[in-house]
């Protein structure tokens, strides 16, 4: 990892938990906050964590940007899957260098710029999306995330039909998920994974049924809640917002029919 700022480089300028500014480290460039303006050609040749005071006194710190920086802080129109389901689908789908994935539908690519994060630097993420100016937007998202190289967006409609085969994992982000189980089960390898995501529990039923009726095993499904904790001497104790109910997530492998 490249330990100093250099010109252009993506800086996250962070004042506490809730307030933190995705920039770019860039000569004569004066970036205004509520708490002052900061001379952000000061950053360029610095080393990632130093910091910066504003014009007021205040200071920041000058982080490198992780993969969740990149996805809380992207150009979005469409509601994006949260890194709580994020991180589950990756573990549960085995999800790493060299996957061959299929993902659907892409949005503003959120969930895309994860997947291409950990199958970089030989796999790679055919993503399906029916609205092209949503396709657009993900792939904007995915250039500034630095991933865009390892997917390829695909402007089609995956229910009508999946063009590609031998895939490690099938994911979906869909209002009909069903009605692509038997085309994901043609493009998977043997025992690759299938994940959807659906915000209704009717959705999850139908998808689970299809799946079973379709052939593949070890069907699940999961919600993710995340309570985060404020921690202080003498008075720790649960935040009073938590991040609760976003979606249900399916999981399921793929097995042949045939007996040996």
């Amino acid at each position: 990892m490249n330990e100093n700022m250099e010109e252009g480089d993506d800086v996250l300028l962070f004042l506490d938990h809730k307030r933190t500014y995705l920039v770019n480290a860039e000569k004569d460039r004066i970036f205004h906050t509520h708490k002052g303006f900061l001379d952000l050609g000061k950053l360029v040749g610095k080393k990632y964590g130093v910091r910066i005071i504003s014009s007021q006194g205040v200071e920041f710190k000058a982080l490198k940007p992780s993969m969740r920086d990149y996805i809380f802080k992207m150009n979005r129109r469409t509601q994006i899957i949260y890194p709580k389901d994020i991180s589950l689908i990756i573990l549960f789908c085995d999800i790493h260098n060299g996957s061959r994935v299929l993902e659907a539908g892409t949005g503003t690519g959120a969930l895309t710029c994860a997947l291409a994060f950990h199958v970089k630097p030989s796999g790679v993420i055919y993503s399906y999306e029916v609205r092209k100016d949503h396709a657009d937007i993900a792939e904007k998202n995915l250039k500034r995330a630095k991933v865009a190289e390892f997917v390829e967006i695909k402007n089609k409609d995956v229910c009508i039909g999946i063009d590609e085969h031998n895939l490690d994992a099938v994911i979906l982000d869909l209002a009909t998920p069903w009605s692509v189980v038997e085309h994901a089960y043609n493009a998977l390898n043997g025992s690759g994974f299938f994940a959807s995501f659906s915000p209704t529990i009717d959705q999850t039923i139908k998808t689970t049924i299809a799946l079973r009726e379709n052939g593949f095993v070890d069907v699940r499904t999961l919600e993710c809640l995340v309570r985060g904790i404020r921690v202080e001497l003498g008075k720790t104790r649960p935040d009073n917002l938590m991040t609760g109910h976003t979606g249900y997530l399916t999981f399921a492998k793929k097995a042949y029919n045939c007996i040996v």
